[in-house]
């Protein structure tokens, strides 16, 4: 059947596969508890937990929609892009994530040293204790550092020991721009930028890095994400309607530790846009 404005969509979430803390089952199971009718998977980097997403899916009677989030350089800066409708068997696609992860993995030991010397020990394994999945993350190093007691939650150990001149900050270069969208578009996807309004760049360059990201193939932007405001919400839709892109809303949830990232509760979407499912025809129906 076709969407309608009826539906409840969720396209941005993330499983114990990359950094989420829910397996994809829970997640799914959650999502539909919060009454999410169509829910995309988007782990970093990685897609392994999509079959089992699938099966729960089907048996709760939700749509989901198979997603990627990869991580790239745009002139200095990392940028995320969300592939939706993504054929997850795609050899490229892989290929390329299978790339992003190595990345990840040497980026993971040079956080642990710079701590390290800060005299942080044993920060490498602590953060993959809580890496579930094939990724290693800033999210898990995190994730030990409060439980180590060095901040009392996950926005102050960032801003104290993970960003920039900070002591376990480390600067990825990821893939460009242009591979990430076309990974995408050859497995059969719609790219998408994710949580625009968080990029910290002047308007001039993120108009700059749209006018690339749709010169590649890209056809999406997340009007609405857990992490933007109403002001954000409202100045996303401009965007958005100015270059002809479609609108998507993600939570970009985590999981329950993260209050502010609430599954399945994105404001909808500004009068004027045109939503990124406006063509998707999926077999769900409006769940009850």
């Amino acid at each position: 059947m076709s969407t309608s404005d009826a539906l409840h969509f969720d396209l941005h979430s993330h499983s114990t596969l990359s950094d989420g803390t829910l397996s994809p089952e829970t997640l799914v199971r959650d999502a539909c508890a919060q009454g999410v009718d169509v829910l995309a998977l988007t782990d970093h980097d990685v897609t392994e937990g999509l079959a089992e997403a699938a099966v729960t899916a089907a048996e709760v009677g939700l749509c989901l929609v198979p997603g990627v989030e990869i991580s790239v350089t745009w002139s200095g800066v990392t940028f995320h892009i969300v592939g939706l409708n993504i054929d997850p068997e795609h050899t490229g696609l892989q290929a390329g994530l299978a790339k992003l992860r190595a990345i990840r993995t040497g980026r993971g030991e040079e956080i642990a040293q710079g701590l390290e010397k800060h005299g942080i020990e044993g920060a490498l394994v602590g953060a993959q204790a809580f890496a579930a999945g094939p990724i290693l993350s800033r999210t898990h190093f995190a994730r030990f550092l409060v439980e180590a007691g060095y901040a009392k939650d996950m926005r102050k150990v960032f801003k104290k020991f993970l960003v920039h001149n900070r002591p376990g900050y480390v600067p990825g270069e990821w893939t460009t721009l242009e591979e990430a969208v076309g990974w995408i578009r050859d497995a059969g996807g719609q790219a998408v930028i994710a949580h625009p309004a968080r990029y910290r760049i002047s308007a001039t360059r993120l108009r700059q890095f749209i006018e690339t990201f749709k010169g590649c193939g890209g056809v999406g932007i997340e009007v609405v994400s857990g992490s933007h405001s109403a002001s954000d919400v409202a100045s996303m839709a401009q965007y958005a309607k100015r270059y002809e892109l479609l609108a998507s809303c993600g939570s970009d949830y985590h999981g329950p530790e993260q209050s502010w990232q609430k599954l399945g509760r994105p404001m909808p979407l500004p009068k004027g846009c045109v939503p990124i499912w406006k063509e998707w025809a999926m077999d769900c129906k409006k769940s009850t």
